[in-house]
């Protein structure tokens, strides 16, 4: 049986809402003998709340199965002095960094959301202060650089407009720890003692999910929930290996593809 990677927001719900079936379809993949992995790029919740909402949905899952940027921010800037511009859900997801507010060897940028958190952590003080580090020669890291995220009532602007803006201002380029970096799915295979070549990445987001997976050679179906848009398909050199409904529909389609 395979290893299967899926994602989170758009996959298994939308806005804390469950995608109809999304429960039955894991249970099913357990049953089915496929090894799983919840990866997300979320960056509002922590890894235990994401965890205990999607229990909470009915959806089987152990706090240790959901890979989340956080913990990839942790094993990539560990050693390092940070100043962290995220949401205060995941701070306590960050032990182990050093968070400073100034004299920064990185800034991170990650998490929006529609609560007016998001304007205190990407406040002009915050921002340009971020701008002064990387001045400084602080290098700047993201966990995602998503353009927008969908919710129940529609797409919302994401943290990526701001990384952007840092880019531009400061003249550097992020690095991107979370999807679609190529090494944020391979330490999920790795997590699942898995071959990427062997594994599958479930997502509804051709660039963050599709194509960071066919970086490292997985294989991939699109669903037809969350951030997919027909046209952008269309429109897009990147071909998933299978698009299918939602995930309840998934369970069926890997009996005849695997």
């Amino acid at each position: 049986m395979a290893a299967i990677l899926l994602d989170v927001d758009g996959v298994l719900q939308v806005s804390g809402h469950p995608i109809p079936g999304a429960a039955d379809a894991v249970r099913r993949l357990r049953a089915d003998g496929h090894r799983l992995r919840f990866v997300t790029n979320a960056t509002t919740r922590s890894r235990a709340r994401l965890a205990e909402d999607l229990r909470a949905a009915g959806v089987e899952v152990d706090d240790a199965e959901v890979q989340t940027t956080a913990d990839a921010a942790v094993s990539a800037l560990r050693g390092k002095r940070v100043l962290a511009l995220v949401m205060q859900g995941i701070v306590g997801d960050l032990d182990g960094l050093e968070l400073v507010g100034e004299g920064a060897d990185a800034v991170l940028v990650g998490g929006a959301d529609e609560t007016p958190e998001t304007n205190l952590v990407f406040s002009y003080m915050n921002l340009a202060r971020a701008f002064a580090e990387l001045e400084l020669g602080a290098r700047l890291y993201c966990l995602h650089r998503n353009r927008w995220w969908q919710t129940a009532r529609g797409p919302l602007l994401d943290a990526g407009a701001f990384v952007a803006g840092l880019e531009y201002a400061a003249d550097v380029e992020a690095t991107v720890i979370g999807k679609p970096s190529p090494s944020y799915f391979t330490a999920a295979c790795e997590a699942l003692d898995a071959d990427p070549e062997r594994s599958w990445m479930i997502g509804d987001d051709l660039e963050s999910d599709i194509a960071g997976a066919r970086a490292i050679h997985m294989r991939t179906v699109l669903v037809r929930t969350g951030k997919f848009r027909p046209d952008a398909v269309e429109a897009s050199r990147v071909r998933p290996d299978g698009i299918v409904s939602s995930i309840a529909q998934l369970p069926d389609w890997l009996e005849e593809h695997v």
